[in-house]
């Protein structure tokens, strides 16, 4: 099935030129936003595969946006993939904690652009080696007053799926942590399946958060 996109930016020759390029990976823009509020109410109308969302924007930035989307129970089978210039950016954090499924760099190669939009469209989540596990490093362990989720949360885990979610917060995919662990690619995913429905995580990007705050795993 084609992916459907929303795509948005606050520059317009910046949106026109993802457009082009998401077009082009034969994937169909069903709406372009110039600020956050806009992008909101083009998931709720289009119900999209993904938003392809800018962090800056008037109106409402991109992470009060990615929270609107994910939140909202009518459009939260949307992933956002939030759209950055810079790769160290205290936003991609809060982005992050908000809903956002992945990020990338705003000079992403085009055939990255689309691969990125076809991971999420298939449900996972895009954790880039270069932004996201830095950024991640940097700021789990210092979050917002109050927000952080206590160790207890785990407490509804099995060993095992202790051992793998720790192996998802390394970043890696279900078949590499069946090698690591020494199960099958399968057993891993039916794992991160169920840490997905016991932590209420969004997706493997926030049991990535999760495994952070509650200091599973620590960051470096």
């Amino acid at each position: 099935m084609t992916i459907r996109v929303v795509v948005a930016d606050d520059q317009a020759l910046v949106r026109g030129g993802f457009v082009v390029m998401v077009q082009a990976g034969g994937m169909a823009v069903v709406g372009e936003a110039g600020d956050g509020a806009r992008a909101v109410a083009l998931a709720r109308e289009h119900r999209p595969d993904v938003v392809l969302m800018d962090v800056r924007m008037p109106v409402m930035d991109g992470i009060e946006a990615t929270r609107a989307i994910t939140a909202d129970p009518a459009t939260s089978s949307a992933r956002v993939l939030m759209l950055t210039t810079f790769d160290l950016d205290d936003y991609v954090y809060r982005a992050l904690r908000a809903g956002a499924s992945g990020f990338l760099l705003k000079d992403t190669a085009p055939e990255e652009l689309l691969a990125g939009i076809r991971i999420l469209a298939a449900g996972d989540a895009l954790l880039a080696p270069g932004i996201t596990r830095r950024l991640i490093s940097e700021f789990a362990a210092r979050p917002e007053p109050g927000q952080r989720p206590a160790p207890e949360l785990l407490d509804c885990l099995s060993a095992r799926e202790r051992e793998v979610l720790a192996e998802v917060a390394g970043g890696w995919s279900n078949a590499e942590i069946g090698e690591r662990l020494h199960i099958s690619a399968a057993t891993a995913k039916t794992h991160v399946s169920r840490l997905l429905m016991k932590l209420d995580a969004h997706d493997r990007a926030q049991l990535v958060m999760i495994a952070y705050e509650t200091r599973l795993v620590t960051p470096g």
